[in-house]
């Protein structure tokens, strides 16, 4: 009888532990992606898991990395600042896109170089190769070091289709991510390259205006300022448990009417204007 009893406890914290081990998987989350998005994601994982528990991990690698590896179910959330269908190699149809946010996105320069303001066109050209020294701007007798986004990069794809507008962009360094551009924009001189609105903050930089216009979310909200993206949260198929919670509290009050602002992003719901995938933008209708 006694080895009777110790065999059923034994299979009972076996059973408990597995299904203990099972509530931890199906509480875990790991999101995976644009890192424009990225500080919005973790800010708002941090407050959800002290207000509902869970794991949440919050990664970088760029939309491309995002949106491949939300697709192979390596991950539950996959974040990208483009649509799936402007991704090559992604299965647009099997992914569901959730729109958290509007991130502006900024052409930066070395805090010393003495460039505040360029036009649309200048901005073209400088990326485009034919505009290689400050001088020819206004700014000091320097060279201009562009640093550019790797190819995998939404910043990149939104940053090609509102500004170069078909234009070739020039080769030049590439990097993977906005912190490491503003980065190396800080510590090289008359270095200019692009950011998401969020990494502003840092020092060593300037944001650069574009005919006169002001990189702010106001001027964003109205299309004023032309360079932004949504930042969307894909999933493979309608999300469940845990991750579809996560998803609702990104659109709740708490992230879009205050996290989001504090953060230098845009809510959907303050959003004047809509763009479609081909980047055509059109005033949003009242009730829409």
């Amino acid at each position: 009888m006694k080895k009777k009893t110790i065999i059923i406890i034994m299979l009972c914290m076996i059973v408990g532990f597995v299904g203990g081990c099972g509530n931890q998987t199906q509480n875990k989350i790991t999101v995976v992606g644009s890192t424009a998005l990225q500080p919005l994601v973790e800010k708002a994982a941090t407050e959800y898991q002290k207000e509902h528990g869970g794991n949440i991990t919050v990664q970088g690698g760029g939309s491309g990395t995002g949106l491949s590896q939300v697709q192979e179910g390596a991950v539950q959330i996959g974040d990208s600042d483009v649509f799936a269908q402007q991704q090559n190699g992604i299965r647009a149809n099997e992914l569901v896109d959730h729109k958290v946010a509007v991130a502006g996105i900024a052409p930066i320069v070395n805090q010393k170089v003495k460039v505040k303001n360029i036009t649309m066109q200048q901005l073209r050209e400088i990326f485009e190769g034919q505009i290689t020294n400050w001088k020819q701007l206004g700014g000091q007798n320097q060279k201009i070091v562009v640093i550019n986004r790797s190819k995998g990069s939404g910043t990149r794809v939104t940053f090609e289709s509102d500004v170069m507008n078909g234009w070739e962009m020039m080769n030049a360094q590439e990097q993977d991510s906005n912190g490491t551009v503003q980065q190396i924009v800080a510590n090289t001189p008359g270095a200019i390259s692009y950011i998401s609105f969020a990494y502003l903050r840092s020092q060593g930089i300037h944001p650069l205006k574009i005919d006169g216009v002001q990189p702010t979310t106001q001027n964003v909200a109205t299309n004023k300022w032309k360079i932004w993206s949504y930042e969307h949260m894909y999933t493979k198929g309608q999300p469940t448990g845990e991750t579809k919670k996560f998803l609702k509290y990104m659109l709740s009050t708490p992230v879009q009417h205050k996290m989001i602002k504090e953060m230098r992003y845009i809510s959907i719901h303050d959003m004047q204007v809509q763009k479609t995938i081909s980047g055509k933008v059109t005033p949003i209708k009242e009730g829409q």
